[in-house]
């Protein structure tokens, strides 16, 4: 048998005198069970630096269940119907997604506009998406400095050699600048450059510079510029001799050796000629015998007893007395014997 409908039903309460009870309110599920819905992530940020594109967040917060909560990732290009995809970030228990680290897809475009999101799960229970804010790579870049830096001392410069920050579109392309100064000297810029290969000529030979380069972001068609915001690390060289200076390195030398044999063999000729001279100027003072200087010292001394006295001949003193005879000498001195 079936039901009498509900008007009926409200006719013969009403005829009967008594109200009928409104209709009970339709209440969501959630709000009937307060631990039916998990807290969502919060504090969304995105990392952008050169190559890197990291969005990450902090875990929800704990409840009474005991099973792991994992998360979820989507992106959206705005600005168009697509709905959010997934990514390579599907039930994961981080609280980071890599964009660049692989998967289906590897970095987002420079200049679309791109959403992201997360949601919690746990079991059966979900939280409510989280969206960030809308980002463009371009715009939002933070550009570092080159990469693989090289420096190759020259004659009187320095050529550097270097890669850019990261892989770029054709319409977008990179500027660079060198910050240069001599030690203990004022800070230089020069740039912006293009090409990926700098020369600093006009530097001093044999002096010790260091330098930093930086790299801008340009993006042409939409007037777009990122300037880098962090410098290379310091690095210090030589500048080699230039053509100039390699020449007086090698007449310097060269030309002291040859002024010194013109003096010496000047100086050898002077000698020769006025040898008496040379030798008159620096001859010896005659010196004072010992008994006058001491006389001169002791005037009242009786220097000509001394004198005599050292004059006199020693008693041990003895003469050598040699006597030469002649063969004809021989003969008279044995016919007057005979």
């Amino acid at each position: 048998m079936r039901p009498p409908p509900l008007w009926l039903l409200s006719l013969l309460l009403g005829g009967l005198g008594a109200a009928a009870p409104p209709p009970a309110p339709l209440i969501p599920y959630s709000s009937q069970d307060p631990d039916s819905r998990l807290a969502a992530p919060q504090h969304l940020e995105l990392l952008l630096y050169n190559d890197e594109q990291i969005l990450s967040w902090a875990p929800s917060p704990p409840s009474n269940d005991t099973r792991p909560v994992v998360y979820q990732v989507e992106y959206r290009y705005t600005g168009s119907w697509t709905a959010f995809k997934g990514v390579n970030c599907t039930d994961i228990t981080v609280t980071r997604c890599d964009f660049t680290g692989g998967g289906r897809l590897k970095g987002f475009p420079g200049l679309y506009s791109v959403l992201l999101r997360v949601r919690a799960r746990q079991g059966e229970r979900t939280s409510d998406w989280v969206t960030s804010t809308r980002f463009q790579r371009y715009c939002n870049v933070t550009v570092g400095p080159p990469k693989n830096i090289s420096v190759t001392p020259g004659k009187g410069s320095l050529t550097l050699h270097f890669s850019p920050p990261f892989d770029v579109a054709r319409e977008a392309g990179f500027e660079y600048r060198v910050r240069y100064w001599e030690k203990a000297g004022a800070q230089q810029v020069r740039g912006p450059f293009k090409k990926n290969s700098i020369v600093l000529d006009n530097l001093k030979p044999f002096r010790v510079y260091c330098l930093q380069t930086e790299a801008q972001l340009i993006v042409r068609e939409k007037n777009i510029c990122r300037p880098g915001l962090s410098l290379s690390n310091v690095s210090c060289h030589e500048t080699a001799a230039d053509a100039s200076t390699s020449l007086q390195v090698i007449l310097i030398p060269v030309g002291t050796f040859s002024l010194l044999l013109v003096l010496t063999g000047a100086c050898f000729f002077l000698f020769l000629k006025y040898q008496s001279r040379v030798k008159y100027w620096f001859q010896a003072p005659p010196n004072i015998p010992e008994q006058i200087r001491e006389y001169l010292k002791d005037p009242d001394q009786p220097i000509l007893e001394a004198l005599d006295k050292d004059s006199s001949p020693k008693d041990d003193a003895w003469d050598s007395v040699l006597i030469i005879s002649s063969p004809e000498e021989e003969q008279d001195d044995l016919l007057q014997t005979l």
